[in-house]
């Protein structure tokens, strides 16, 4: 069942209910006032497949690592030539 957030008008209280998405909260579930207005809700994503940024991860390490040898010798080499 669907959670919805909500904010009383009168108690300004936020307070979640669970709910189908055809059902109508009329009532502040903290006080009873009847003036009540839905909020926004994050939306909850789901990754079915959670190797795939286990892999890019450990790719990108990998680069990480081949171009931290590159510009060790870069440094290297730069420090050797003369510059006016």
């Amino acid at each position: 069942m669907p959670r919805y957030r909500y904010e009383c008008e009168d108690c300004k209280e936020e307070f979640i209910a669970l709910h189908s998405i055809s059902d109508v909260k009329e009532a502040c579930d903290i006080c009873g006032h009847k003036g009540i207005k839905k909020l926004l809700g994050k939306p909850v994503i789901i990754r079915k497949n959670t190797n795939v940024s286990t892999a890019t991860g450990d790719l990108t390490n990998e680069y990480i690592e081949a171009n931290k040898e590159l510009l060790k010798d870069m440094k290297e080499e730069a420090k050797n030539e003369l510059y006016e």
